[in-house]
Order: structure tokens, then sequence, then C-alpha cells
């Protein structure tokens, strides 16, 4: 089970898993529970956050070497402090600053993919993952920087994820964390240099004076609660770090999905051409559109519910507590997962179709417990708006530009890790269209 588990931990999950409210599991030294229903969801990630709040070994082991204290990793004290500082600078209320860089973006690339040759299959995923990165670099660290920063730090983190040992399970299974990982000197090399090109980043934009409008500059401007003063520049970066994991590949991955999913349902597909052709007749979605989009915003909400942009949420217990009345020792495991939740029939008529009218004005809306494609609780994800936001606005661009099918041959497979990715590669046929 554990090299399974290793090479894509979906495939772990049997069909009863969906149906359980609850599961208590032993894995080698460790205890587990997952979390498969709306009530134990809000007793673990809610009732109970300060019992664990902490986020899991194979998590820390994955992402500390990388992030250092930044909000993904720290916990208690800590965390608290760097949520105040970051949760603002992600806030709703930013969108309308920083969504002319995403249609920007995205107007740049939907340009280049009507310039395509159509015999010509195009990697869709490795597309996303350029946009949502010189979206996230001119976001961070201010849009004079686009195109070239995008390619170095994208680069970087390339090599980093390479190395990194994903789901650690020797962690997982309650192994000593003093027990050496592999490949630890390669991925302290490829940290090294990821430091190295964001600090020279924030030195560019910190003390070079410009004035751009980016999210590093507005952490520059907060102060550390309960201080007058800001951020070091460690914390600067740990945290820019943290905003670039969370709107890069998580973004990336629910586009890619979106458009491998149109590709294979037409009905919905005319339905989001035609909301396109009405409010967008031909131009770029601008974050002025948003409202006029409820279908295009129903079809990413309905994609993060098929293939939620991180299907495992793990804590680890740092005191005792209760979930659905059996006692719940310290170090244990807590999970939600949720690829179950999200696919649960008790909770979803027709769990495993696509149908984006479950998000429509007007719809039921799920529980907040049942559909959690950001997390839950305290420590869901602060740039949960802006997230949203950048995706809608860049599948309007692009799917108005371009009628896309999936390449002859190519078969698609989700496959988990920190990130629910279709495969490796999203091979696609693009065509302008009329």
């Amino acid at each position: 089970m554990l090299r399974i588990a290793r090479r894509n931990y979906l495939a772990v999950w049997p069909r009863g898993a969906f149906n359980h409210d609850v599961m208590f599991r032993r894995l080698l030294f460790r205890d587990l529970v997952i979390c498969n229903s709306p009530e134990t969801v809000a007793e673990a990630f809610v009732a109970q956050h300060e019992q664990f709040q902490r986020k899991s070994p194979q998590h820390r082991h994955a992402l500390a070497p990388l992030l250092g204290d930044g909000l993904f990793v720290s916990d208690g004290t800590l965390w608290r402090e760097r949520r105040r500082v970051v949760a603002p600078v992600t806030h709703a209320t930013r969108l309308a600053e920083l969504a002319p860089a995403i249609t920007e973006a995205a107007a740049q690339r939907a340009a280049a993919w009507r310039r395509h040759p159509p015999d010509q299959p195009l990697d869709v995923l490795g597309e996303m993952g350029r946009l949502t990165a010189e979206i996230i670099c001119r976001t961070i660290f201010g849009r004079a920087l686009g195109t070239d920063a995008a390619a170095e730090v994208v680069g970087a983190f390339a090599e980093y994820q390479d190395l990194v040992d994903q789901t650690d399970l020797l962690s997982l299974a309650g192994l000593p964390d003093w027990l050496p990982r592999p490949r630890g000197r390669r991925i302290r090399a490829a940290v090294a240099r990821i430091h190295a090109v964001v600090d020279r980043l924030i030195a560019e934009i910190l003390d070079g004076g410009g004035a751009e409008a980016s999210l590093i500059r507005a952490m520059a401007e907060a102060k550390v609660p309960g201080t007058e003063r800001p951020m070091d520049r460690r914390a600067f970066r740990n945290e820019a770090i943290v905003l670039f994991m969370a709107g890069h590949e998580t973004t990336a991955n629910v586009l890619a999905w979106a458009l491998f999913i149109l590709s294979q349902d037409f009905r919905s597909a005319a339905r989001l051409s035609g909301e396109l052709a009405q409010v967008l007749a031909g131009r770029a979605a601008k974050f002025e559109d948003l409202p006029d989009l409820p279908f295009a915003r129903a079809v990413i909400e309905e994609t993060m519910r098929l293939y939620p942009p991180v299907p495992l949420l793990s804590r680890e217990a740092i005191a005792p507590g209760t979930i659905a009345g059996r006692e719940v020792k310290k170090g244990t495991i807590v999970l939600v997962a949720p690829w179950l939740l999200h696919r649960r029939p008790k909770l979803w008529d027709q769990p495993d179709a696509f149908v984006p009218d479950r998000f429509m004005p007007g719809a039921p809306k799920p529980s907040r417990r049942a559909y959690v494609p950001f997390s839950v609780g305290p420590r869901v994800c602060t740039g949960q708006h802006l997230g949203t936001a950048e995706a809608v606005i860049c599948l309007a661009t692009l799917f108005q530009a371009v009628e896309l099918r999936l390449a002859p041959g190519a078969e698609v497979m989700p496959v988990a890790r920190l990130t629910l990715r279709p495969g490796e590669a999203l091979p696609m046929l693009l065509r302008p269209r009329r």
C-alpha cells in the first residue's frame, strides 16, 4: 500500500471509503483519523482547531526546507501573527487592483494560442503552469518584472518539486524526524537557488523604490501585530514563496482540468461559449465582468469539486481531542480528503458527474464543510477569492479564443501529490474560434 500511495495516493481509497462519516486507521507506528462528513470536518478543523492546527509531519518535511516558517508550515503564535499580515494582502478587496495583471497575462496567452498550429498538440497543463506563474509573479513581485521573473522562478520551483518527496510516507508512518530523507543534499541545493532568486526580486522591489502594485509591496507596508515594525526579509521571502505556491500550481491544475472537462462535455462547452459571446464579444475578461459570468464561475467551482486542487488536508494532533465521540491521542494524524468528501453520494446528487448548475445563482448551497477546495476553518486559504477570480478570468479569456479537444491517443488520469494534476501533461489540439 505504501508503494501505491507514493505513486498516487488516490489509488489507496477503496470504493466504500466514500460512504463513511469517519475512519480510524493504524499505519505502522501512527494513528490516522479520516474525517469524511461535514460534522466530523467541523469537529476537527473548526471546533478543535487549537488541538489539530499543526500541519502533519509529512507536509512539514515536504515544505519546510523551502518555506521555513511560512504560513503553510507554521502554527501557534507565529502563524497567527503572520496570517494577520498576509490575509489583508490577499483579501477580496484587492481584486480590483490586481485583476489587470491577470487580464493582461491571459490575453497574451490567448493570442499565442490563436497563432498555434492547429495540427500540433500543445501541453495545456504546462501552458497553464506558465500562465499562472506569470500572473503570480506579476501580482507578487510587480508587473514590471513579468516574464523574466516568471521564467527564473518557475525553473527553480520545477527543480525543487522534482526532488522533494511530496508524500513523505516515512513521516506519515511515524518514523522519527531525525531520520535522513532521500535526496536531502540536492533538495538543499535547489532551495538555495530559489531563495537566491526570490531574495533578489524582493530587494529590487523594496530597495529600488518602484511603485508597481504588488503583494510584496503591500506586505512591506503592513506591520507585525502589536508592533510598528514590518516583517524581516527572511519572513518576506518565506511568505512570498508561500504565495507563489498557493497561487501557481493549484490554479494551473484547476484550469487544465476545466479545459479538459469542457472538451468532453459539449453541452457545457456550448453554454459557456454562449455566455462569453454575450458578455465579452471577443475581448479579454476583466474584473468588472465577473458578476456577469455566473456559468464560467460555476464551471470553475464544479471543477474544484470533482478535482480538488489539494486532494488531502492533513494535521497532527498537538493535544488530545475527540472526533465522533472517540478519543484522539496526541500525535495522531487527522485527515480530510476532499477527493472523498466532494464525491460522497450522501452529500452530492450524481457525485461523479460534472454538473455546474450546482453552483449557479439560486441553486441550493452546499454545506461549507462538504465543499472545501480551499481548506476549512481558521487555516482556510487567505487567497481563495483571488484564486477563483483568476481562474474565471483566465478560463473566459482562453476559452473564447480557441476550441480545444484532446489529442488523439492521449489518456488523462488524475495523479495526486501535494496537488491534483491531470497526469504529467495534457496534450490538446487548438483551433481558433471565428
